[in-house]
């Protein structure tokens, strides 16, 4: 059997490879989901096993009441979650209450049975914002762990590090503007670097050390840009840092700063989707009305939009992130309940599905186990194949009240959701 085995994961790989799809590095097909949108912000897990269906009583392996609601995701490295939150202000349901008592929380749990192991506060830098729209609130970005350490964003108030015991290690600065759609991009790291998308504080990209906090560049003029930077590995080796804002995508050099390339993406609202790439080639929602996806192959220099610009659709999203899988591009649109399904090298529609009773899905998709998990704001969780052809293959509900904004996170064969009031843990039980 093991030698059976073996083979026929050699010929899944082989078909991977001849499919144009690289093979999953160790961190995905490990229990590891240490940023925004997992490894490589692909959103992407090798996980097998996770369940198809769940309730408030099924499949739920635990849950865990938290501090705050928030819109941050968990992130989960080795046996521990880490999760953002807030309290004390502007928290739906008691009151807006007194600005002074705002407090903002970095909460380490135990992966396996959900029992919080240390719950930080941290003073925030007032004043803040009276009202966030839709009440988003004050702890929006999700965070990035690596080796000991965990790295943690709450717009104005700054950039902390913190070791696995809950040790602050040191505190930075990125800016003090605010914004009536509050803070939300999420940090990431490359090589000695954390890299802090701090428009809405500053208008500015920002590389701290990630060892002392201390800044190593900054790129200017970054408006209305609300998405996580996105590193994108190309052929040779290298990586480009790209980002995206109204009317073009920009490449950076994420080493020194340096802008490499631009492309016109005709985009005329913020950008809050999250990119993704694969082969080097950038994908990128956004907006309103118009113009809402851009194609753009990475490694140009200067304007590129005539040369390394593959395509441009009216068919996108404002709020979630797209995935790509297998030569196709899936996401969720986030006010008319449509899944879509598209040719990533093309833009092609090859499936707009509306699936009733969606609501609002700000969430970001995950694609685990040959499936996508598109969650709703109102606590339905719909799960469709990863394939060209429209397959909804449940609908689970956990709605529990409150409002479920964050992106799910895949540790294992387990995939975690969090709402306004709990985290969940969902695996076969």
């Amino acid at each position: 059997m093991r030698h059976l085995y073996a083979i026929v994961l050699c010929l899944i790989l082989a078909g991977r490879a001849f499919a144009g799809e690289p093979e999953l590095s160790a961190q995905e097909r490990s229990a590891d989901w240490p940023q925004f949108r997992g490894p490589g912000g692909r959103a992407t897990s090798g996980a097998v096993g996770l369940p198809l269906t769940w309730s408030a009583n099924e499949n739920v392996v635990w849950k865990t009441a938290l501090p705050g609601p928030g819109a941050s995701s968990p992130i989960v490295l080795g046996g521990r979650i880490f999760v953002t939150c807030y309290s004390g202000y502007g928290v739906g349901g008691s009151g807006r209450g007194e600005m002074n008592a705002l407090k903002l929380h970095v909460v380490c749990m135990d992966r396996d049975g959900g029992g919080i192991l240390w719950d930080r506060e941290v003073t925030p830098h007032l004043p803040e914002q009276a009202r966030i729209r839709e009440d988003h609130g004050y702890a929006s970005s999700t965070s990035v762990a690596e080796s000991d350490r965990v790295y943690v964003f709450f717009g104005k108030s700054g950039v902390l590090a913190f070791d696995f015991e809950g040790n602050q290690l040191w505190r930075t600065d990125v800016g003090s503007q605010l914004h009536g759609w509050g803070s939300g991009a999420s940090p990431i790291v490359f090589d000695d670097l954390l890299i802090v998308n701090a428009s809405v504080e500053s208008e500015s990209l920002v590389a701290l050390n990630k060892k002392t906090g201390k800044e190593v560049w900054r790129a200017g003029d970054i408006r209305e840009a609300w998405n996580t930077p996105l590193l994108v590995p190309l052929r040779d080796g290298t990586h480009e840092l790209a980002v995206a804002m109204p009317g073009k995508v920009l490449g950076f050099d994420p080493a020194t700063g340096k802008q490499l390339w631009d492309c016109a993406n005709e985009i005329t609202w913020y950008i809050a989707p999250s990119m993704v790439a694969h082969d080097g080639v950038v994908w990128s929602l956004g907006g309103r009305s118009g113009v809402a996806a851009v194609a753009v192959r990475a490694g140009g220099r200067g304007d590129v939009t005539g040369t390394y610009r593959l395509w441009t659709s009216e068919k996108g999203s404002n709020v979630s992130s797209p995935v790509v899988h297998e030569g196709h591009l899936y996401w969720m649109h986030e006010s008319r309940g449509t899944a879509y399904c598209a040719e990533a090298m093309t833009g092609k529609i090859v499936y707009e599905e509306r699936i009733e009773r969606a609501g609002q899905v700000y969430a970001s998709a995950v694609l685990a186990d040959g499936r996508l998990h598109y969650v709703s704001r109102n606590g339905r969780i719909f799960v469709v194949a990863a394939a060209p052809k429209y397959e909804l293959l449940a609908v689970n509900d956990l709605g529990d009240g409150s409002t479920f904004n964050a992106s799910p996170a895949v540790a294992g064969n387990r995939l975690l959701v969090r709402s306004d009031t709990f985290l969940y843990c969902l695996g076969l039980k």
